[in-house]
């Protein structure tokens, strides 16, 4: 079966692992980089180097770009305008909801249709059945070019018509993740007093976390519905762990920086007559309408 011509502009290690995802699935794959050199390696796989950006752009149907930010995407593809017109520009650059809203009404004007996507995964994870894109944009845009897309990740889904969401889900699930690591961190180092190492201390780690997980579909439910009625722990009585974590943390010369914030996240709620209301409170903190 005949493969759609795609083109991937940008190759740091992410766009040579987009290019690379596409060439062995087959589909004829033109790569463009502002620096020489580093199509080497896909071309001998198969790929077709371009000598400018306008050739790169008008070599295929579909153009990918994973690049710097959004202002380096307007930037590289500028010489190339007048070739986006009846092309699909597909954005995997890193960035904010309005940067990609925008974006989507500047290859609009240059008469491109546009798909933005967020990559959940790291480069050596493109191209596996697993890897999750999340894609922003038109549905019968996305369904006309579903089969090349999910070339790059088989658990790629279209979640939005509005271009700007993928960026909110990347930002929000990586604020879990370096949440979780700097907990993850600040247990190590307080257990390394103890000269505990951490990969003795991980399967303990990853156990509490799978039981902490199970709080998550609780709280989100009393978030949603605005009802925090604590089944688990109320907020007052999570108040002196948190402070002995402060104290064993300070005793031993370890930062407590992560652990004051959550008592402060705490007794604000409390202070603010939620005492006996569980974890899921502490929203209120965030949300723009009670800072």
């Amino acid at each position: 079966m005949a493969r759609t011509p795609v083109t991937v502009i940008g190759l740091g290690l992410m766009g040579q692992a987009l290019a690379g995802a596409f060439v062995r699935a087959g589909h004829p794959t033109t790569v463009w980089n502002r620096t020489p050199g580093k199509a080497d390696a896909l071309v001998g796989a198969g790929a077709t180097e371009a000598p400018s950006v306008e050739a790169a752009v008008a070599a295929a149907p579909l153009v990918v770009v994973c690049v710097r930010d959004y202002d380096a995407v307007r930037a590289l593809l500028a010489p190339a305008e007048a070739a986006l017109s009846g092309r699909v520009l597909v954005n995997l650059t890193s960035g904010a909801s309005d940067e990609a809203r925008e974006l989507a009404g500047w290859a609009a004007e240059r008469g491109a249709d546009y798909l933005d996507g967020a990559i959940m995964m790291t480069p050596p994870g493109i191209g596996a059945p697993e890897t999750v894109i999340l894609y922003g944009g038109p549905p019968s845009l996305y369904e006309t070019h579903e089969q090349t897309l999910v070339t790059l990740g088989g658990a790629s889904t279209l979640i939005s018509h509005d271009v700007g969401l993928p960026a909110v889900y990347d930002v929000a699930l990586l604020g879990i993740m370096w949440s979780t690591f700097n907990g993850f961190m600040h247990a190590a180092a307080l257990m390394e007093t103890e000269k505990i190492s951490a990969t003795a201390f991980l399967p303990m780690a990853t156990g509490w976390l799978k039981g902490v997980a199970s709080f998550l579909e609780v709280y989100a439910r009393q978030i949603d519905d605005g009802s925090y009625t604590a089944v688990d722990a109320s907020l007052e009585t999570q108040i002196p762990p948190v402070r002995h974590l402060i104290h064993e943390s300070r005793t031993r010369g370890i930062d407590t920086s992560l652990a004051e914030l959550t008592e402060r996240l705490i007794t604000e709620a409390v202070g603010r007559g939620h005492a006996l209301d569980s974890y899921a409170r502490v929203i209120d903190h965030f949300r723009p309408s009670t800072r």
